[in-house]
C-alpha cells in the first residue's frame, strides 16, 4: 500500500473503481461529461418508453456516477429526433461503436449496452479471496485504521462488526485511527468519541458504531446507547492536552502536505506498520488488504489467523458487500476504495 507520506507530491482524495464493463480512458471521460451535461446539450428520448428512461437514469446513478453524485432526470423531449450514423472504431485493440449525428453536431463517443452490462452484473460470482500467509497465534490480533468519516473506512466498519459479534471472544478485534485527518473538524470530533467510547466499553462502543455506521448521527447513536457523556467530555479533554489536538488543527503549518490535519493519538501504531490510508487491516501485525468487504471475507482472512479455528469460525457470514458511507444498503461494486 502506498503511504501518503511518500508520495507528498499527489493529492490523495477518496477513490472508487469503475465497473469492469465500462470504457475506459478517454472514451469513459466522453461519456460522463455526456452524462452530466444531458447528453452534450440534449434531452431527447424520442418515443422512449418513460418506464425505459427511468431505468436509463437509474443505470447511470447506480453503475456510472460516483458515491455522493446523482442524475435526476429533467425533461423527457417526444417531439425532437436525432438521426445518427453507426460507425466503429479500434483504440488500442479493442473495438468501440461510436455515433455521430448526421449534420455533425453532436458526437457520442460509445454506446452502453445496458441490458447485457445489467445482466453480467446479475450473474457476477463474487470473487473468492486469496487469503495470504498470516501469522497464526491462539488469540489474534484484528486492528481495523480508519476515519471516522471516510466512505470506505464506514464500509470496512459494517462489514467488521457482524465478525465482531461473531468472533469477540476468541479474537481481539480493535478499531483504530488514522493519524491524519480528511473530513475536517466533525471527523476529529468523531474519532475522539469513538476512541474514548471504545477504551470505556467495548460492547457498547460496537452497539454505537452498529448505528452511527448506517446513520450518521453521532448524538442520536450516543443516546441509544446510554453513553455516560461527562466520561466522554472527560476522556476528549485529556486526549486534546496530551497530544495538542486543536493547537495543531488551528497551526496549518503542522498539517501533513498543508492540507490534512493530524491526529496523533495512535500515531506510534500508524509508524508501526506504515499505515497510509483509510480503511487499513492488520491481523497479527501484518497488514492485509481485504477484498471484497463482506463479513464473510472479514472472517475468513481473521480465521486464518488462528492457531487452531474455534467452531464459530464453521458459521457463515454474508457475502453482500455493504455500500460506502453512511446507510445499511449493499453495493455489487467495487470495494477497494480508500481514502
Amino acid at each position: 500500500m502506498e503511504s501518503i507520506k511518500e508520495s507528498l507530491s499527489k493529492t490523495k482524495k477518496c477513490q472508487c473503481n469503475g465497473k469492469s464493463f465500462l470504457i475506459s480512458g478517454i472514451l469513459f471521460v466522453l461519456l460522463v461529461i455526456s452524462v452530466i451535461t444531458n447528453g452534450f446539450g440534449l434531452i431527447s428520448s424520442g418515443h422512449a418508453d418513460p418506464l425505459v428512461v427511468d431505468q436509463a437514469v437509474s443505470f447511470i446513478n447506480d453503475q456510472l456516477l460516483t458515491p455522493g453524485s446523482t442524475a435526476a432526470l429533467k425533461e423527457i423531449d417526444q417531439k425532437n429526433k436525432i438521426n445518427v450514423t453507426r460507425f466503429t472504431i479500434d483504440i488500442e485493440g479493442k473495438t468501440y461503436d461510436s455515433f455521430v449525428s448526421q449534420n455533425g453536431e453532436y458526437l457520442f463517443p460509445d454506446v452502453i449496452k445496458m441490458a447485457e452490462a445489467l445482466a453480467s452484473l446479475e450473474n457476477a460470482e463474487m470473487p473468492s479471496a486469496e487469503i495470504p500467509e498470516i501469522p497464526k497465534s491462539e488469540k489474534p490480533e484484528v486492528e481495523a485504521f480508519v476515519m471516522s468519516y471516510c466512505p470506505y473506512g464506514l464500509q470496512a466498519q459494517k462489514a467488521l462488526l457482524p465478525v465482531y459479534e461473531l468472533l469477540k471472544d476468541e479474537a481481539d478485534i480493535k478499531i483504530r485511527f488514522v493519524d491524519y485527518i480528511m473530513h475536517g473538524l466533525d471527523e476529529i470530533e468523531e474519532n475522539l468519541n469513538q476512541y474514548c467510547l471504545q477504551s470505556m466499553d467495548v460492547d457498547q462502543y460496537m452497539s454505537y458504531l452498529d448505528c452511527f455506521v448506517k446513520e450518521g448521527d453521532q448524538t442520536g447513536c450516543l443516546a441509544s446507547v446510554g453513553t455516560n457523556l461527562s466520561e466522554i467530555k472527560s476522556c476528549r479533554d485529556q486526549l486534546d492536552t496530551e497530544y495538542s489536538i486543536m493547537t495543531d488543527y488551528e497551526n496549518k503549518e503542522t498539517w501533513l502536505q498543508g492540507t490534512y490535519p493530524l491526529f496523533d493519538v495512535e500515531k506510534d501504531f500508524n509508524e508501526m506498520y506504515d499505515v497510509g490510508g483509510s480503511p487499513t487491516i492488520v491481523i497479527n501485525g501484518q497488514v492485509v488488504n481485504i477484498n471484497p468487504r463482506s463479513p464473510e471475507n472479514y472472517k475468513a482472512y481473521i480465521c486464518q489467523a488462528f492457531t487452531e479455528q474455534p467452531e464459530e469460525c464453521a458459521t457463515t457470514l454474508s457475502n453482500e458487500v455493504p455500500v460506502p458511507s453512511f446507510g445499511a444498503g449493499t453495493t455489487s461494486g467495487s470495494s477497494d476504495g480508500s481514502c
